[in-house]
């Protein structure tokens, strides 16, 4: 897919598929980059009252620009509380957050991802930053949305060389026989080809929608293992001008959207 289309570049439609999943009225945990932008747009958009919540403790603001971090005094600006990284994930524990964003290194078929290492643990070809929260957020968020960018069949594997964060695991039942909460897990994977949900029975990877340009083979071929076919596969939308109005001024400088 080209990465520019001309009244749009390939993040800035990322960002837009991306806001379409958030619900108005519910909570999403965001973390700073493409999420983040996601995050202001639908807040700015058809989710006025979605509950933003930050790793360092901002619930709720109304984010006037976009931060450079977690912890920019940006994220609780209008906020509804100031509070702590503890009692951000606490909520995550107690089931108050509808959606989480994840980003990783590689993902499987059930949607669990590695950011730990590439090769082997006690003598790794790449050592990664590890969890921070990314365990937390996918074991206990309700829906998580998974941001892979650079989807190949070196990130789209079929064994993961560590599990960081569990997505369904090893199939149905799992992550409940590992005794995480039922009904939460992965929800969606948006990469640059396309946008890929879980089956509802077997619980591995099938795709939904490609982007525009992009062939339904290409979104299956560029992957490690078989992806399924959910019938019939849509379109993403491309952005309107609303919407690319509105990320040009959450992100004036270009530092995520780009120029």
């Amino acid at each position: 897919m080209a990465e520019n289309h001309g009244r749009y570049n390939l993040t800035e439609l990322l960002a837009c598929v991306a806001a379409g999943l958030l619900q108005d009225g519910k909570s999403a945990f965001v973390g700073t980059g493409l999420p983040l932008v996601a995050g202001m747009l639908a807040q700015r958009t058809h989710a006025p009252r979605m509950l933003i919540i930050f790793e360092a403790g901002g619930i709720g603001p109304r984010v006037p620009e976009l931060p450079i971090s977690v912890g920019d005094s940006r994220t609780f600006y209008q906020a509804v509380a100031a509070s702590s990284m503890h009692d951000v994930m606490s909520a995550c524990q107690n089931g108050y957050v509808d959606y989480c964003f994840l980003g990783g290194a590689a993902v499987d078929p059930y949607g669990n991802l590695n950011t730990t290492v590439i090769g082997d643990w006690a003598n790794p070809k790449v050592r990664l930053p590890g969890s921070g929260g990314a365990n937390d957020l996918g074991s206990f968020s309700w829906q998580t949305i998974i941001l892979l960018r650079g989807q190949s069949p070196r990130t789209f594997v079929e064994k993961l060389d560590f599990v960081t964060t569990p997505g369904y695991l090893t199939g149905p039942g799992a992550r409940e026989a590992a005794g995480l909460p039922a009904d939460t897990g992965p929800y969606r994977v948006i990469t640059q080809l396309g946008v890929f949900g879980f089956h509802e029975e077997t619980k591995r990877m099938e795709l939904l929608a490609v982007h525009p340009g992009v062939t339904i083979e290409e979104a299956r071929g560029a992957s490690g293992f078989e992806i399924g076919v959910h019938e019939p596969v849509g379109v993403t939308a491309e952005p309107t001008d609303e919407q690319l109005r509105v990320l040009r001024e959450v992100d004036p400088r270009g530092r995520v959207i780009g120029k």
